[in-house]
């Protein structure tokens, strides 16, 4: 380490001794014989040491000494005299210098006393390191409180008590500022933790964990949330605090849950299309067979009956292009039997055009029922479309199909209802998986909606739906449902159009011919 040394002593020879003696060790020195010299050198900042006699010619520059300090702090000063003149420097200098050395100067005071001003140096440069480092430390310590505060979600610090202990301004500006409140009581207004709290499980493990929470904000509003846990360790590596991030999803379960109910919807529809073009296949069939045996009667009520189906497809169609959020079931009171009539009247033509018996234990009135009959309607249809189309797509030729509905009261006096064919079957694979979404047995042919629809619709109306059936022998649904609606009843998939076959009820006359 090589230092820059200012000598200033009027003596000159003094001065060349002092100065070929410090230049052995490496070090560069400049000589200088005046005030000006010292003042206009030591403020340049040019040099690291400062040796100084103080009285130069018989004059006292001990003030000017002092105000080198004020312009370069760093600058550390060695004083030379006599000893006569020693304890005034002393006195006047005082702690602006680090050593004062009596003329003559020993070799060895000297020596110790450039190595005191080298570790002086070398301290005075770790503390300006320090200090910018403290000062970098500082910046960073701002900008992680900004990004901290500035971070769009919910940022909050638990203790193991679940008490808050900080919080971001998001969490501040939608849950409040309440330092040593619980977590849980701030959230979601509980009286005791979260059954699978992230937080204490992080404790538990110093790991990460995660949940999805709905929280209650101070407006009221309820937000989905994703939450995120990270450990927050102290010296001795032990867990002292937890944060909790939690990142507000609802606008993407609220798109999830609309593009859903929207296609369910649509699924739904084509459903409801389906067996409006099985009514309009069969108003066709009545048409040629009324014009083939010259009935203009029948003709004319195959033709009207054309004409609705056809308006209400057309319905259905222009609701499809529109959808509204979720509300709740639209409940009405409804005759149980005609209902059944209805629904069995539906396929009843699908069922003559491929040879399928249709018969029928339908007592004369059960009374009523509080459903959703739009719903529930189309969910019944779609099982009894399934039991046709078992027995339409059942290769055993020596087979005479049928399907068989009965409608009945149980010993809970509840609706039940059955819907039985001898068509195909269901392996056990099949019968598992039939009420789960988009599965389907029958290939492109079908969309895997259907039951999962009407299954959950049934649910909805607090029902119940059981499933019978042996591969080559046939199937049976079993439906049972309360007369009465249940206290929340939620329509499970959006608005529904109007009913999927909105024909009035016909007759058990009607139905045989």
């Amino acid at each position: 380490m090589a230092e820059n040394i200012l000598l200033i002593e009027d003596n000159k020879e003094h001065a060349i001794a002092l100065k070929l003696y410090l230049e052995r060790s490496g070090i560069t020195v400049v000589i200088g014989t005046t005030l000006e010299e010292m003042l206009s050198k030591s403020r340049a900042k040019a040099f690291d040491i400062l040796l100084i006699n103080p009285f130069l010619n018989d004059r006292n520059i001990c003030p000017q000494i002092n105000n080198t300090k004020k312009y370069n702090p760093s600058l550390q000063i060695i004083v030379l005299c006599f000893k006569k003149y020693l304890d005034q420097a002393m006195d006047e200098v005082g702690t602006n210098a680090i050593n004062f050395l009596e003329i003559p100067v020993s070799s060895k005071a000297l020596k110790l006393a450039i190595i005191h001003a080298r570790r002086c140096i070398s301290n005075e440069q770790r503390i300006t390191a320090y200090s910018e480092r403290l000062a970098d430390l500082e910046h960073d310590r701002t900008l992680y409180h900004q990004l901290f505060n500035e971070v769009p979600c919910y940022i909050s610090i638990q203790n193991r008590d679940l008490r808050l202990i900080g919080g971001n301004s998001l969490f501040q500006k939608d849950f409040g500022n309440e330092i040593g409140e619980y977590c849980y009581e701030i959230y979601k207004h509980r009286s005791s933790s979260c059954p699978t709290c992230p937080v204490i499980k992080t404790f538990s493990d110093g790991k990460s964990h995660s949940t999805e929470e709905v929280v209650t904000a101070l407006s009221g509003q309820q937000y989905h949330v994703l939450t995120q846990t990270a450990p927050i360790f102290d010296d001795e590596g032990e867990i002292t605090q937890v944060m909790e991030i939690a990142t507000d999803i609802t606008q993407i379960r609220e798109l999830q849950g609309h593009l859903s109910s929207l296609g369910l919807m649509l699924g739904s529809m084509s459903h409801g299309v389906k067996g409006l073009l099985t009514a309009l296949d069969g108003g066709i069939y009545q048409m040629e067979s009324g014009m083939k045996k010259n009935n203009p009667e029948r003709t004319e009520n195959a033709l009207e009956l054309i004409k609705q189906v056809a308006d209400r497809i057309k319905k259905m169609v222009l609701e499809i292009l529109y959808y509204a959020k979720s509300g709740k079931l639209n409940y009405q009171t409804v005759d149980v039997s005609k209902l059944m009539i209805t629904v069995v009247s539906t396929v009843s033509n699908l069922a003559k055009k491929n040879c399928i018996e249709i018969s029928t234990d339908i007592p004369d009135s059960l009374g009523d029922i509080d459903i959703d009959s739009n719903w529930l309607q189309a969910a019944l249809v779609n099982l009894a479309e399934n039991a046709v189309e078992a027995c339409k797509y059942d290769k055993a030729k020596d087979k005479k199909h049928k399907v068989q509905f009965t409608l009945w009261e149980d010993e809970k006096k509840r609706i039940c209802l059955s819907i039985k064919d001898n068509g195909m079957g269901m392996d056990q694979e099949t019968r598992e998986k039939m009420f789960t979404l988009f599965f389907t047995s029958k290939g492109s042919q079908g969309t895997g909606l259907g039951l999962f629809i009407a299954n959950h619709v049934i649910q909805q109306h607090g029902g119940q739906i059981k499933v019978e059936s042996t591969l080559g022998e046939g199937t049976c649904f079993e439906v049972c449902l309360p007369r009465k609606k249940p206290e929340e009843s939620v329509a499970p998939f959006g608005k529904l159009v109007d009913s999927v076959v909105n024909t009035p009820y016909p007759t058990k006359d009607e139905i045989v011919k």
